[in-house]
Protein backbone atom coordinates (compact mmCIF):
# COMPACT_ATOMS: atom_id res chain seq x y z
CA UNK A 1 0.00 0.00 0.00
CA UNK A 2 1.60 3.39 -1.23
CA UNK A 3 0.47 5.95 2.08
CA UNK A 4 -0.10 9.33 0.73
CA UNK A 5 2.09 11.89 2.13
CA UNK A 6 0.71 12.99 5.25
CA UNK A 7 0.11 9.46 6.71
CA UNK A 8 3.74 8.85 5.84
CA UNK A 9 4.67 12.13 8.04
CA UNK A 10 2.71 10.71 11.02
CA UNK A 11 4.39 7.09 10.54
CA UNK A 12 8.01 8.98 10.13
CA UNK A 13 6.61 10.97 13.63
CA UNK A 14 5.90 8.12 15.21
CA UNK A 15 8.74 5.33 14.21
CA UNK A 16 11.21 8.04 15.51
CA UNK A 17 8.97 8.29 19.10
CA UNK A 18 6.09 6.98 20.33
CA UNK A 19 3.43 6.12 21.84
CA UNK A 20 2.86 10.11 21.31
CA UNK A 21 -0.59 11.66 21.89
CA UNK A 22 -2.72 13.65 19.02
CA UNK A 23 -1.45 16.81 20.67
CA UNK A 24 2.24 15.70 20.35
CA UNK A 25 2.28 14.50 17.28
CA UNK A 26 0.65 17.50 16.30
CA UNK A 27 3.24 19.60 17.77
CA UNK A 28 5.97 17.81 16.23
CA UNK A 29 4.39 18.24 12.87
CA UNK A 30 3.22 21.77 12.61
CA UNK A 31 6.07 23.31 11.14
CA UNK A 32 6.26 20.77 7.68
CA UNK A 33 2.43 20.24 7.76
CA UNK A 34 0.72 23.39 8.86
CA UNK A 35 -2.13 21.42 10.05
CA UNK A 36 -4.68 22.50 12.33
CA UNK A 37 -4.99 19.94 15.80
CA UNK A 38 -7.87 18.95 14.33
CA UNK A 39 -6.56 18.19 10.68
CA UNK A 40 -4.01 15.97 12.87
CA UNK A 41 -6.85 14.09 14.91
CA UNK A 42 -8.66 13.12 11.74
CA UNK A 43 -5.56 11.98 10.13
CA UNK A 44 -5.09 9.87 13.11
CA UNK A 45 -8.73 8.70 13.02
CA UNK A 46 -8.54 7.53 8.99
CA UNK A 47 -5.20 5.55 9.98
CA UNK A 48 -6.59 3.90 12.87
CA UNK A 49 -9.18 2.71 10.77
CA UNK A 50 -6.67 1.33 7.72
CA UNK A 51 -4.96 -0.40 11.02
CA UNK A 52 -1.29 1.99 10.23
CA UNK A 53 -1.75 3.44 14.18
CA UNK A 54 -3.19 1.86 17.19
CA UNK A 55 -4.59 4.01 20.17
CA UNK A 56 -3.92 2.64 23.68
CA UNK A 57 -4.75 4.73 27.15
CA UNK A 58 -2.42 6.11 29.36
CA UNK A 59 -3.22 7.90 32.47
CA UNK A 60 -6.76 8.49 30.91
CA UNK A 61 -4.77 10.44 27.72
CA UNK A 62 -5.40 8.66 24.59
CA UNK A 63 -1.96 8.17 22.87
CA UNK A 64 -0.94 6.11 19.13
CA UNK A 65 1.86 4.36 18.34
CA UNK A 66 2.41 2.61 14.73
CA UNK A 67 0.67 -0.64 13.86
CA UNK A 68 3.12 -1.10 11.10
CA UNK A 69 7.09 -1.60 10.63
CA UNK A 70 8.88 0.97 9.20
CA UNK A 71 10.60 -1.48 7.06
CA UNK A 72 7.04 -2.75 6.16
CA UNK A 73 5.49 0.03 5.20
CA UNK A 74 8.28 1.48 3.03
CA UNK A 75 8.60 -2.09 2.27
CA UNK A 76 5.09 -2.33 0.35
CA UNK A 77 5.30 1.41 -1.10
CA UNK A 78 8.61 0.19 -2.76
CA UNK A 79 7.93 -3.01 -3.92
CA UNK A 80 4.54 -0.80 -5.31
CA UNK A 81 7.00 1.39 -7.22
CA UNK A 82 9.32 -0.75 -8.79
CA UNK A 83 7.08 -3.97 -9.56
CA UNK A 84 3.73 -2.60 -10.73
CA UNK A 85 4.93 0.97 -11.82
CA UNK A 86 8.00 0.46 -13.10
CA UNK A 87 7.43 -3.20 -13.68
CA UNK A 88 11.14 -3.84 -12.95
CA UNK A 89 11.29 -7.64 -12.82
CA UNK A 90 14.49 -8.17 -11.19
CA UNK A 91 16.38 -7.61 -7.83
CA UNK A 92 15.39 -3.91 -6.58
CA UNK A 93 18.14 -2.00 -5.94
CA UNK A 94 17.70 -1.23 -2.30
CA UNK A 95 21.73 -0.28 -2.34
CA UNK A 96 20.46 2.77 -3.38
CA UNK A 97 18.45 3.93 -0.37
CA UNK A 98 22.12 3.55 1.21
CA UNK A 99 23.04 7.06 3.39
CA UNK A 100 19.38 7.54 4.48
CA UNK A 101 18.89 9.25 7.37
CA UNK A 102 15.41 6.99 7.90
CA UNK A 103 16.64 3.40 7.38
CA UNK A 104 19.69 1.98 9.55
CA UNK A 105 21.68 -0.84 7.83
CA UNK A 106 19.45 -3.46 9.73
CA UNK A 107 16.41 -2.26 8.31
CA UNK A 108 18.00 -1.74 5.05
CA UNK A 109 19.13 -5.47 5.10
CA UNK A 110 15.81 -6.19 6.27
CA UNK A 111 14.55 -4.18 3.08
CA UNK A 112 16.70 -6.31 0.91
CA UNK A 113 15.15 -9.63 2.51
CA UNK A 114 11.76 -8.36 1.70
CA UNK A 115 12.47 -6.97 -1.77
CA UNK A 116 14.51 -9.42 -3.25
CA UNK A 117 13.21 -12.86 -1.56
CA UNK A 118 16.33 -13.83 0.62
CA UNK A 119 15.87 -15.16 3.74
CA UNK A 120 16.59 -14.67 6.59
CA UNK A 121 19.62 -15.83 7.94
CA UNK A 122 19.29 -17.29 11.79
Amino acid sequence: MLLPDTELEVMKALWEKHPQSARELHDALAARTGWALSTTRTVLDRMRAKELVSRTEVHGLAVFSPARSKVDVLGDSLAHLFRDVLEVPGSVPVSALTGSTLLNEDELAELDRMLNGRKRRS
